[in-house]
Protein backbone atom coordinates (compact mmCIF):
# COMPACT_ATOMS: atom_id res chain seq x y z
CA UNK A 1 0.00 0.00 0.00
CA UNK A 2 1.46 3.57 -0.89
CA UNK A 3 2.65 5.29 2.03
CA UNK A 4 3.14 9.34 2.06
CA UNK A 5 6.10 10.75 4.31
CA UNK A 6 4.78 14.56 5.38
CA UNK A 7 6.94 17.01 6.73
CA UNK A 8 5.39 20.55 7.36
CA UNK A 9 8.23 23.31 8.79
CA UNK A 10 6.70 24.94 11.78
CA UNK A 11 9.92 27.53 12.54
CA UNK A 12 12.95 28.16 11.33
CA UNK A 13 15.28 28.63 13.85
CA UNK A 14 18.42 28.77 11.95
CA UNK A 15 18.74 29.94 8.36
CA UNK A 16 21.94 28.76 7.34
CA UNK A 17 21.97 25.52 9.28
CA UNK A 18 18.45 24.77 7.51
CA UNK A 19 20.71 25.37 3.98
CA UNK A 20 22.67 22.77 4.39
CA UNK A 21 19.83 20.12 5.04
CA UNK A 22 18.39 20.71 0.86
CA UNK A 23 21.30 19.31 -0.65
CA UNK A 24 21.93 16.60 2.22
CA UNK A 25 18.23 15.17 1.72
CA UNK A 26 18.52 15.27 -1.96
CA UNK A 27 21.59 13.16 -1.84
CA UNK A 28 19.61 10.39 1.02
CA UNK A 29 17.14 10.09 -2.14
CA UNK A 30 19.09 8.05 -4.35
CA UNK A 31 19.11 4.38 -4.19
CA UNK A 32 15.23 4.77 -2.55
CA UNK A 33 11.83 4.79 -4.72
CA UNK A 34 10.16 7.89 -3.46
CA UNK A 35 8.72 10.56 -5.41
CA UNK A 36 7.74 14.20 -4.43
CA UNK A 37 4.60 15.13 -4.71
CA UNK A 38 5.29 18.89 -2.91
CA UNK A 39 8.05 20.39 -2.32
CA UNK A 40 7.35 23.63 -0.88
CA UNK A 41 4.74 24.95 -2.84
CA UNK A 42 2.26 27.84 -2.37
CA UNK A 43 0.38 26.67 0.33
CA UNK A 44 -2.34 28.55 2.29
CA UNK A 45 -3.25 26.92 6.34
CA UNK A 46 -7.59 26.81 6.57
CA UNK A 47 -7.30 25.21 10.00
CA UNK A 48 -4.73 24.93 12.60
CA UNK A 49 -1.33 26.44 13.67
CA UNK A 50 0.56 28.41 10.31
CA UNK A 51 3.03 26.65 8.64
CA UNK A 52 5.83 27.70 6.57
CA UNK A 53 6.10 24.74 4.33
CA UNK A 54 5.17 21.33 3.23
CA UNK A 55 6.68 18.39 1.60
CA UNK A 56 5.32 15.32 0.59
CA UNK A 57 6.88 12.03 -0.33
CA UNK A 58 5.08 9.61 -1.86
CA UNK A 59 6.68 5.49 -1.31
CA UNK A 60 5.25 2.22 -2.63
CA UNK A 61 4.86 1.23 0.88
CA UNK A 62 4.99 1.88 4.64
CA UNK A 63 8.94 -0.42 4.87
CA UNK A 64 10.33 1.89 2.23
CA UNK A 65 8.94 5.23 3.71
CA UNK A 66 10.92 3.87 7.03
CA UNK A 67 13.84 2.58 4.87
CA UNK A 68 14.61 5.84 3.69
CA UNK A 69 13.49 8.30 6.44
CA UNK A 70 16.07 5.52 8.79
CA UNK A 71 18.74 5.54 6.32
CA UNK A 72 22.53 6.39 7.62
CA UNK A 73 22.15 9.22 4.47
CA UNK A 74 18.86 10.75 5.71
CA UNK A 75 19.50 9.85 9.53
CA UNK A 76 22.65 12.39 8.51
CA UNK A 77 20.56 15.14 6.95
CA UNK A 78 17.90 14.68 9.19
CA UNK A 79 20.02 15.62 12.33
CA UNK A 80 21.00 18.84 10.14
CA UNK A 81 17.23 19.51 9.62
CA UNK A 82 16.96 19.87 13.73
CA UNK A 83 19.39 21.87 13.60
CA UNK A 84 17.73 24.21 11.67
CA UNK A 85 14.07 24.57 11.68
CA UNK A 86 11.32 23.14 14.15
CA UNK A 87 9.44 20.59 11.59
CA UNK A 88 6.39 17.73 12.41
CA UNK A 89 6.46 14.23 10.48
CA UNK A 90 4.11 12.39 9.51
CA UNK A 91 3.53 9.12 7.47
CA UNK A 92 0.12 8.08 6.60
CA UNK A 93 -0.65 5.09 4.57
CA UNK A 94 -3.23 5.44 1.18
CA UNK A 95 -6.20 3.66 0.81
Amino acid sequence: MTAYMIFTREKTTNQAELDKYGPMAGAASGGHKLTPLVVYGKHEVLEGAPTEGVVILSFPTKEDALGWYNSPLYTNAREQRFKGAEYRAIIVEGV
